[in-house]
């Protein structure tokens, strides 16, 4: 294999992968990227067996061919060069020659043969989507996934494609038993000859935060998303993302979600989340556990901790039911606000213990639920 590259094509190339790749090295393989020199231009390609990522690059093709280089150690050095052509140079040995400017390198590299094949894909049954409105729908629902957590289930999203005679729209879905997020929005036109289609899969958290990334890029394609019995398909601009898709039943979250009738406080987003933050510095590290109390015009934040002292702050809210009290973890309340854009928000709980359900007036498609804490 032998071509030629600009430094600027390839270091995108280069980024979109570095997520994909396996980190615990299980396969030696695995912590490196596939090579493929074909006539139209590189191929680069990236898995971990569950996620792979699959992108053609304009290239110089001298010697078509393929070999694999460990993504991180080609991805330091391609972004330590001057901008300009490289040239990449693989021998019978796997080593690969990478020449750039005055600069050499050598690096060892595996054979093309030994490298796992990403699953075959149809191009038919893929549905456009707006890339803002996806992207837009991973922001709100993401941080409530879970994190390595025991439920293996929790540590993915739910997805609902819902296809009407006149309207896609798309739902995700969030939890990690201790707060939900739900994100619901259309997406784009469509024709189903009158027949409603609906259809349900769990991601797991790493695709959907490859799909983040390469949505944030920008561009003028519509992404495409597509799902097989035990695959989602993500194509946008001639990349092509797929991912295994997650076994097993997600929990019942539309039972988790508060009926609106409970008592509804109103508060300016900015100043709760800052004062959070205030008060949430002298809580206890474990649990950043900050006390809320509710009553007729305020709302009032309290912290204490046997090491640190203690903080409080009130904000002025509009509420007019009977004084109330509850715990949060400060964390899980924060995570929220961060997705949320409104001026205002609207939070709402029958009792101390029961969930307290989070919405924005301006945004009916999302809610999120934060479990209470005892303190």
């Amino acid at each position: 294999m032998k071509v030629r590259i600009e430094r600027d094509e390839l270091l995108t190339g280069l980024q979109r992968v570095q997520g994909v790749v396996e980190k615990r090295n299980t396969m030696p393989i695995l912590s490196n990227i596939l090579f493929e020199a074909k006539q139209e231009g590189i191929e680069i390609v990236a898995t971990d067996l569950e996620i792979g990522v699959r992108g053609l690059y304009k290239a110089t093709v001298i010697e078509t061919g393929g070999v694999t280089i460990s993504a991180r150690k080609l991805f330091e050095i391609i972004k330590e060069v001057p901008p300009g052509e490289v040239e990449l140079t693989s021998a019978d040995n796997n080593w690969t020659t990478i020449q750039a400017g005055k600069s050499q390198f050598k690096v060892v590299g595996l054979p093309s043969t030994e490298y796992p094949a990403l699953p075959a894909i149809e191009r038919e049954g893929l549905t456009p989507l707006s890339g803002d409105g996806l992207l837009e729908l991973i922001r709100k629902t993401l941080f409530a996934a879970g994190d390595n957590d025991a439920r293996y289930i929790l540590n993915g999203l739910l997805v609902t494609l819902l296809a009407t005679d006149r309207k896609t729209s798309l739902r995700l879905v969030g939890t990690d038993g201790h707060r939900l997020a739900v994100s619901e929005q259309e997406v784009g036109k469509t024709d189903t000859k009158g027949v409603p289609q609906e259809i349900k899969a769990i991601i797991p958290k790493k695709a959907a935060h490859e799909i983040r990334h390469l949505l944030e890029e920008g561009g003028d394609s519509e992404p495409l998303i597509g799902f097989t019995k035990n695959l989602m398909i993500f194509r946008k601009s001639g990349l092509l993302l797929t991912s295994r898709l997650m076994e097993g039943n997600y929990p019942n979250y539309q039972q988790v979600i508060p009926k609106e009738n409970g008592k509804k406080i109103s508060v300016n987003r900015a100043e709760l989340e800052s004062a959070l933050r205030r008060v949430s510095v002298l809580s206890k590290d474990k649990t950043s556990a900050v006390k809320v109390s509710f009553a007729p015009g305020t709302m009032t934040l309290f912290t204490s901790s046997p090491d640190y002292g203690e903080a409080s702050e009130d904000l002025p809210v509009r509420y007019e039911g009977d004084a109330l009290s509850t715990g949060f973890n400060a964390r899980y309340l924060l995570e929220v606000f961060s997705v949320m854009d409104g001026e205002s928000i609207s939070m709402q709980m029958e009792t101390p213990l029961s969930p307290c359900l989070i919405q924005e007036p301006d945004n009916p498609g999302f809610k999120c639920v934060v479990m209470p804490i005892k303190i």
